[in-house]
């Protein structure tokens, strides 16, 4: 498979300035085909790979819990204890597990099929039992074991599992009638390579791959309103501001590989959004290895970008912010306690102060802050930051800012509302200005930072990226660290820079 290094490929072509220019946050009017698009209802996908993780604990259980329900039931009582069936359930599990893996029935295709999953679920099962026979047998054991409990444990764990199939195939086909199955995918590029794309992904009868609309640069005269019954839904400027209204999960290249400045000057736009982008390879006379390829179906494609952080990354960072979260929100609770009542004692006016700030796909969050300026000239937009000296600050205010206490109520968001992350690039809020431009326009490639969830403290932070923001150059510095914290994820790295948060906080020179 191969994965080619994308960004290194924009940076050496030329300025991304086109990256700003076309990922600002300013209204973008979409055509009438797109703006009904995006405000067709979507629900949440989920991720197969989780699904099929899932599947496979429960099932796990499932099996443990049987074995033991029928010794419990049947061997104890007349037994006692007796620690070689423990041994054997345990095996049992583990094998059935390995088992359902070699018979290929843990993947979508399977949950969605019939008597095909069964048949291999059964074959498997009772290969499982075979082997657990065979080992008692020549092992000379055989007589240590009921027959009543492996018979029964044969005969109740089939029925079992074909009954929990059976709903998984209900539920999945469900799930894949609403499109939490699907990857809702956009074609960049019409024309005549862009028909035989959407015609291949559609001759694939159990493809995941549904094929949401094209955009294409070039006019009609080349690329026509609708190939293969997918219409053109708007230019490559369009499927950016279109991308942020709706799902998309995945973007396909249908031009040729030979069409190499056409899809870098395309990548510099599209790059900025947390999607996979697929380079189509179906039609092209340029042949790799086939090792080189990736497939969606039968299709060939080469892997250009990954969207960050996905399937069991996000379940366990979202395991790692509620847990860890909690724990920080509840010893916290006693400071922050201290804190409101020294706000209103110090100032009239709310205790919390809530901000628009930009978050995950740049979509608006609402954060909350201790109030830390005088409540007559609270700044909701930022439009001018605070600096040294400042004298919008409260006297409680310039203490929790130095401190970087203001913040702790953004454990709220974290916990309550999941618009945040304990570790992620920091929010800026909207609107925000340097030298009367807005960040994006500062810094190329600004919105690549929100294909994350932001956070309440980051890489940036803990390398000395704090506090008051008066240059492009600290801009930009921020935007380096946050781009190397997202292509770097790891549940690790999140505890590091969390463990090192304290220490960047002692380094306050910067914040005000």
């Amino acid at each position: 498979m191969a994965q080619f290094d994308a960004r290194s490929m924009i940076d050496a072509a030329g300025s991304a300035a086109g990256v700003a220019t076309a990922a600002r946050a300013a209204p973008h009017h979409l055509a009438e085909a797109a703006e009904a698009a995006a405000a067709e209802p979507v629900v949440p996908a989920l991720s197969p790979i989780v699904l099929a993780g899932a599947v496979r604990m429960i099932e796990l259980a499932l099996v443990a819990l049987i074995g033991m329900l029928i010794y419990a039931v049947y061997v104890v009582p007349l037994s006692g204890v007796e620690w070689r069936y423990l041994a054997a359930i345990a095996g049992v599990s583990v094998l059935a597990m390995l088992a359902f893996q070699i018979a290929d029935i843990y993947q979508v295709q399977a949950f969605r099929g019939h008597e095909k999953q069964y048949f291999r679920l059964a074959s498997a099962w009772s290969v499982v039992f075979l082997i657990l026979i065979g080992v008692s047998f020549f092992a000379k054991a055989g007589d240590q074991f009921s027959r009543v409990w492996l018979g029964s444990f044969y005969v109740i764990g089939l029925v079992t599992l074909l009954v929990f199939r059976r709903g998984l195939f209900m539920l999945v086909r469900r799930w894949t009638r609403e499109g939490r199955l699907t990857r809702r995918t956009a074609i960049v590029g019409g024309g005549a390579a862009g028909e035989a794309l959407v015609q291949a992904m559609r001759d694939q009868g159990d493809s995941d791959v549904r094929v949401i609309g094209l955009f294409d640069d070039r006019g009609d005269d080349r690329s026509p309103n609708a190939v293969a019954g997918a219409r053109k839904l708007g230019t490559v400027d369009d499927l950016v501001e279109f991308a942020r209204r709706t799902r998309v999960d995945l973007v396909i290249f249908s031009l040729p590989i030979m069409a190499e400045g056409r899809i870098l000057q395309m990548l510099k736009k599209l790059w900025v959004l947390p999607v996979d982008i697929r380079l189509s390879a179906h039609s092209n006379k340029l042949r790799f290895r086939p090792r080189s390829y990736s497939y969606l179906g039968t299709v060939p494609v080469l892997d250009v970008f990954d969207r960050p952080i996905t399937d069991w990354d996000v379940v366990m960072k979202w395991l790692f912010d509620k847990v860890v979260g909690s724990v920080a929100l509840l010893f916290a609770a006693p400071l922050m306690a201290l804190v409101a009542i020294a706000i209103k004692l110090d100032s009239r006016g709310p205790v919390f102060f809530k901000q628009r700030r930009h978050g995950f796909n740049n979509e608006l969050v609402e954060v909350y802050k201790f109030r830390s300026l005088r409540a007559d000239m609270a700044d909701h937009t930022v439009q001018k930051s605070v600096t040294k000296d400042d004298p919008r600050v409260t006297r409680v205010g310039r203490f929790i800012r130095k401190t970087s206490i203001d913040e702790l109520p953004q454990l709220i968001n974290v916990v309550f509302k999941g618009n945040l992350s304990l570790v992620g690039p920091r929010p800026h809020a909207v609107n925000q200005k340097i030298e009367n431009r807005q960040f994006d326009e500062a810094v190329d490639g600004y919105f690549a930072r929100h294909r994350v969830k932001p956070g309440i403290t980051g890489w940036a932070q803990i390398n000395g990226w704090r506090g008051e923001l008066n240059s492009p150059d600290k801009i930009k510095q921020r935007v380096e660290h946050d781009l190397y914290y997202i292509e770097n994820w790891s549940l690790l790295f999140d505890a590091y820079i969390l463990a090192r948060t304290p220490l960047a906080l002692l380094k306050s020179e910067n914040a005000y």
